[in-house]
C-alpha cells in the first residue's frame, strides 16, 4: 500500500512534513528572479530552484507536494518543470503528491486519473505521482476511476473534506437534515471509498484534505474516522500552528502529513544571511522541532 510507504518514511525521518513546492517567480530569490524573461526561462529557473531545495531537505522530509497551478501559469515550460521536479523528487526517494484537485464526470475523471496516477491510452505515463488530490463534489461516479487506479497501481488519493481557506464554512459547514455537516457527510463517503485500501498501520490510501486552521472540525473527523489519513495544508503562512494539529494524530503520532509551502520555499526572505536552499533547510528543521514539541513523545513513537 502506498500509504504504508508514506508512513514508513514519516517514521524513518521522525517528521510528518511535506515540502510544498508551490513555486512561482515571485517566490524566488533575487539572483534567480532576474534570470526570467519568458516562460522558457521560468521553467528552467523554477526547476533549478526546486532541485536545490529538494537536495537541501531530502534527508529530512518524507514527501513533496506539487501544486499544479503554479506551473500551469507558465504554460508548457512550466509543466515541464513540474514533471522534472516530480521525477527528481522520486529519484531522491521522496513520496510525491500532485495537488491538482481534479474531478469531472466519470469518463473525464478517468482521463485525469490516467494523467496523474496511471498511464495514457497509448500506454505512457504523463505525471506518475504516488498521490493526487481530488474534489468529491460530483459524487461516486466521479471518484470510481481514481479508486480503480489506486487499487491496480498502488496509488493514493487525498479527497477534499475540510479545507483551510476562510470561506470553506460557507459550504462545508452547512447543516444537513440529519444534523451532520456537509464535511462530515463527505468524510463518511471518503471512509467508505477507502475501505479496500487499508494498510498495515490501519490507515487507508484514500485519505482526506483537512486544513490546519480547522482544529475543531479536524477533531470531529479524526474521532469519527479512525482509518482516515490526513493531508494537512494551512500550517505556517495560512495561520495553522503545531498546537492546532495535535487533534489530527493518533496516540502513535501517526495519521497525517503536514504541508508547508511558503514557509519553506520563501524562507530566504526570513533568513537573508543564508543561501536560499540553506534557509529552506533551516525552515524544515524548525518545523520538525515545532511539530515534535506538540505531538511526539520521541521515546515511544519513533
Amino acid at each position: 500500500m502506498i500509504i504504508d510507504k508514506l508512513i514508513d518514511e514519516i517514521k524513518k525521518k521522525s517528521n510528518p512534513t511535506a515540502l510544498g513546492l508551490d513555486t512561482c517567480a515571485d517566490y524566488l530569490p533575487g539572483e534567480l528572479r532576474v534570470k526570467i524573461k519568458d516562460f522558457k526561462d521560468a521553467g528552467r529557473v523554477i526547476f533549478e530552484f526546486n532541485k536545490s531545495i529538494i537536495d537541501a531537505a531530502a534527508d529530512l522530509i518524507p514527501a513533496v507536494k506539487l501544486q499544479a497551478a503554479y506551473y500551469e501559469m507558465y504554460g508548457a515550460h512550466g509543466m515541464e518543470a513540474y514533471e522534472k521536479t516530480r521525477e527528481y523528487a522520486k529519484s531522491r526517494g521522496l513520496i510525491t503528491i500532485a495537488d491538482v484537485k481534479r474531478n469531472d464526470i466519470a469518463s473525464t475523471a478517468g482521463a485525469y486519473s490516467r494523467a496523474y496516477l496511471s498511464c495514457s491510452d497509448i500506454g505512457i505515463p504523463a505525471y506518475d505521482f504516488d498521490f493526487m488530490t481530488v474534489n468529491p463534489y460530483l459524487g461516486s461516479d466521479g471518484i470510481e476511476p481514481f479508486l480503480a487506479d489506486c487499487k491496480s497501481r498502488e496509488k493514493g488519493l487525498f479527497i477534499l473534506v475540510k479545507t483551510s481557506n476562510k470561506s470553506s464554512s460557507e459550504l462545508q459547514n452547512q447543516i444537513l437534515k440529519d444534523g451532520r455537516t456537509v464535511y462530515e457527510l463527505v468524510g463518511g463517503f471518503v471512509e467508505n471509498w477507502g475501505r479496500d485500501l487499508v494498510g498495515k498501520y490501519g490507515y487507508s490510501s484514500v485519505g482526506a484534505v483537512v486544513g490546519a486552521t480547522q482544529k475543531e472540525e479536524a477533531r470531529k473527523i479524526r474521532k469519527a474516522y479512525a482509518n482516515m489519513f490526513f493531508l494537512i495544508p494551512g500550517y505556517g503562512a495560512q495561520g495553522g500552528s503545531a498546537a492546532d494539529l495535535s487533534v489530527s494524530f493518533d496516540e502513535r503520532g501517526l495519521g497525517a502529513v503536514v504541508n508547508n509551502s511558503r514557509g519553506i520555499i520563501c524562507a530566504h526572505k526570513k533568513f537573508p544571511e543564508l543561501k536560499y536552499y540553506e534557509a529552506a533547510r533551516k525552515a524544515v528543521v524548525l518545523m520538525k522541532e515545532d511539530l515534535g514539541k506538540e505531538r511526539f513523545d520521541s521515546e515511544n513513537i519513533f
